[in-house]
């Protein structure tokens, strides 16, 4: 089997928002959507206060709340792990929004822009399927499934690995298959202190977060 997933390493992420940028120009999004977000976040008590940016985004959940409560099947899992969604299907109820305890999914429900005309960029860039729907990350499955074809392997070969991973410029993202014992993914969780957003509730994300190196 193959279980896409990727892994973030919170000791390298400079909070520079760079996978954010890369990841708008990819898809499309309006202004006020971010698919792939980073929080920058501050723990400790002074004087011992600690700064971390951790990116966010669709945790690509082995039980994802999403799917249960779409009343059209629009949101679905593939056996991969990828959580899609398709436009045509949805009907633009928010069920999905409002399931997601990530906060990683929107709905527009008209084009917004920058500086109030569109850009040259963004009309270039303007997806109408996109409106009125759900939408949410993808883990960019149409490049990981045209590479494929090509014979390239997310995570390794970039022109079949998510935006945001491809541009992350401290290497703090990684993808790959988790089920692969030689992927990169894989060899980092088993080498690395890890933990997974909301374990608790039971969705099993498809994100791994980095926080220290292995015993």
């Amino acid at each position: 089997m193959t279980r896409w997933a990727m892994v973030v390493d919170l000791r390298r992420c400079v909070g520079c928002q760079t996978c954010t940028a890369a990841c708008k120009l990819s898809n499309g999004t309006t202004v006020d959507v971010q698919w792939r977000k980073v929080l920058d976040m501050e723990t400790g008590e002074f004087p011992d206060v600690r700064r971390s940016f951790v990116p966010v985004g669709c945790m690509h959940c082995e039980d994802p709340p999403c799917v249960e409560v779409c009343p059209t099947t629009a949101t679905r899992k593939r056996d991969d792990g990828i959580v899609t969604m398709d436009y045509d299907v949805c009907i633009g109820c928010a069920h999905c929004v409002l399931a997601c305890p990530y906060q990683a999914r929107y709905k527009v429900t008209k084009p917004k822009y920058g500086y109030g005309e569109a850009s040259q960029h963004e009309v270039e860039n303007f997806d109408p399927a996109k409106i009125g729907v759900a939408q949410k990350c993808t883990f960019c499955v149409d490049r990981i499934d045209d590479g494929r074809k090509k014979g390239l392997i997310p995570g390794v070969d970039p022109e079949a690995t998510p935006a945001c991973v491809n541009s992350c410029i401290s290497d703090a993202l990684s993808f790959g298959d988790l089920d692969d014992p030689d992927s990169k993914v894989s060899k980092l969780v088993e080498s690395s202190k890890t933990f997974r957003m909301h374990e608790e509730l039971g969705t099993g994300p498809g994100v791994y977060y980095i926080w220290g190196a292995g015993s």
